[in-house]
């Protein structure tokens, strides 16, 4: 029975990952998420992170695209490498978002899944103070808690935290109300297993698709969060490389120097348009309905 279980699930992940496969915009996400990744991962490889990213040069200082050997997409007002803060910025901006995604989901498992499970007063209770938060805009929220407890890293993924949890805490309640009334729930229930085993291998299992799908597409609103956050200057702090911090320096220089607007801001479309297409991507695959 348990090598027939396995045995099911193992063909279930191999036909989710080829219906994913299939979709060309899908595999074309995933390849610039992985090379993303890579570089992001690999930066110190190819550049120094105190004399490429930090240190201010300022005899290079507004190089254009193809004017220097040494800078390939030139240097910024400070006379820092654009493709190595871009780099750079592109592992502050993951990591950043990875840490958000990965507190909330296991938040919005938590407080969907007891809301859900438990119902009644638990349930009323726990969705109303959900839906207040729920009630305030992402942006206007994050900026709010930012400004009131000041910039910084640790601040940053407490607000975009605190405003992304209550969307995983809905789509979870709303993916396991179908699931806690099926009767392999209630087998199980038969057979003596406890409300936590029955929560933990049965329950959660069955309703992580719609949190996958979730967690992948708001990867790419955090990354706009956190970019439009130090755009206006409640995020990242200088020298710190960040995609929305180099946005907010540039934009003095727009005019005569459109590049250094253009190039983080490419970077910013890039892994946004990425990690949509891997979400849509899952969406396809883990939906049952388009199964055929």
């Amino acid at each position: 029975m348990k090598q027939e279980t396995e045995y099911r699930k193992r063909s279930r992940i191999a036909f989710i990952c080829k219906r994913f496969s299939r979709n060309r915009l899908a595999m074309l996400g995933l390849a610039m998420v992985l090379v993303l990744v890579l570089l992001s991962a690999t930066a110190d490889v190819f550049f120094d992170y105190h004399d490429d990213v930090v240190v201010q040069n300022v005899r290079n200082r507004l190089q254009a695209p193809g004017e220097s050997p040494g800078h390939i997409l030139g240097t910024d007002q400070y006379g820092r490498d654009i493709l190595a803060r871009v780099i750079y910025g592109a592992r502050v901006s993951l990591s950043i978002s990875v840490l958000v995604i990965s507190v909330s989901t296991i938040l919005g498992i938590l407080l969907g899944g007891v809301a859900a499970y438990c119902g009644g007063v638990v349930d009323n209770l726990i969705m109303r103070i959900n839906d207040i938060f729920y009630s305030i805009p992402f942006t206007l929220m994050s900026v709010c808690i930012v400004a009131s407890l000041g910039g910084g890293i640790p601040n940053l993924v407490l607000a975009c935290t605190i405003g992304v949890v209550p969307g995983f805490a809905r789509i979870f309640r709303s993916a396991i109300m179908p699931i806690k009334s099926r009767e392999f729930i209630e087998a199980a229930r038969a057979s003596g297993s406890t409300e936590i085993r029955i929560f933990m291998k049965h329950i959660i299992p069955n309703a992580l698709g719609p949190i996958i799908v979730q967690a992948t597409l708001n990867l790419a609103s955090t990354i706009l969060a956190i970019s439009g956050l130090s755009y206006i200057g409640l995020g990242i702090e200088s020298p710190t490389p960040e995609w929305g911090a180099m946005l907010s320096e540039a934009k003095n220089f727009m005019r005569d120097d459109p590049y250094l607007v253009i190039i983080p801001g490419i970077a910013i479309m890039i892994a946004t348009i990425a990690f949509n297409l891997v979400g849509d991507g899952l969406r396809d695959a883990l939906d049952p309905k388009l199964k055929n």
